[in-house]
């Protein structure tokens, strides 16, 4: 059976026909494609231009799974089901996302965050396999996170926004935030874009030993102490550009310890800290296989 996937984020959608494998592994990736994020019109027109022109090579989908940057409406019979709700990406506030999918592509269409759908993933056939309490987190052009709570995603009356927690800003750190609806969340001191505010480059440009990169860790750090003790999650996935920087995970956990503070039981040492917080077992493609396991559940 021939699915198709979608990982919409806010700097790049990616596109993907694959193949549901009768083993239960990890779908085959047929053919994909990345497209920039613009607006809303034509990001999507040329998404469906690709599934209609891959669908000739390899056949008809019968599916497709979205995992979207947020805020956005997953919950199924809702009024807004399939919208992207308020959100700081100019132009997509109110876009019917999975609503267009679904008239252009005449398939059923599951719809849900790009954090749930690499939860999923990772619960499948990633790092998370077996494992029935953890959150998965991406840091990039925002941060987010999908929680698996007793072997189920976490909904709730929609999704959790755990890049919108608060956070304590670290001494002498006067940075306004990049968050047009906080001064001091986890996403406004945090994500990509923060750090290309706060030091006038790029992430990619700033050098390894820049102070930079400590201030980051702290910041993760305190953002991901606070999620542990609001889920108690027994495993911890950091995913995302900025998460998989070569040395972010193991500055992250070197923070770890004195942002629990000697409260959390287990999480006294660096060594504690690798056991929880560990990299995406699929790599780049949690988001994109993720959006594939969606689609699998979908009637």
């Amino acid at each position: 059976m021939n699915i198709g996937a979608i990982e919409a984020g806010g700097t790049k959608f990616v596109c993907a026909i694959v193949s549901a494998q009768p083993d239960g592994s990890a779908p085959a990736i047929l053919e994909r494609k990345s497209v920039a994020t613009g607006q809303p019109e034509s990001t999507m027109a040329e998404v469906l231009a690709f599934f209609q022109a891959s669908q000739s090579a390899y056949g008809a989908i019968e599916r497709l799974g979205i995992g979207s940057f947020g805020p956005i409406d997953p919950i199924p019979g809702s009024p807004g089901w399939g919208r992207v709700l308020a959100t700081p990406k100019p132009g997509w506030t109110d876009a019917d996302l999975a609503g267009y999918f679904k008239r252009a592509l005449c398939v059923p269409v599951a719809f849900d965050t790009d954090v749930n759908a690499a939860a999923l993933g990772e619960r499948l056939w990633g790092a998370a396999q077996d494992v029935d309490d953890f959150i998965y987190l991406t840091v990039g052009t925002g941060i987010g996170g999908g929680a698996f709570a007793n072997g189920r995603l976490v909904h709730g009356a929609g999704h959790p926004e755990m890049g919108h927690i608060r956070l304590a800003r670290l001494p002498g750190d006067s940075f306004g935030g990049t968050c047009p609806f906080h001064d001091s969340c986890f996403e406004g001191l945090a994500s990509g874009p923060a750090i290309e505010r706060r030091w006038g480059m790029k992430g990619a440009d700033i050098p390894e030993d820049h102070e930079a990169w400590a201030l980051e860790a702290a910041y993760l750090a305190q953002g991901i102490a606070s999620l542990c003790l609001a889920f108690s999650p027994r495993l911890f996935i950091l995913g995302g550009g900025v998460g998989a920087r070569p040395d972010m995970l193991a500055r992250v956990r070197q923070a770890l310890p004195a942002a629990f503070g000697g409260y959390r039981p287990g999480l006294a040492s660096e060594q504690d800290a690798a056991r929880l917080l560990v990299a995406p077992g699929l790599g780049s493609l949690s988001g994109l296989l993720g959006s594939a396991a969606l689609a699998l559940e979908v009637r």
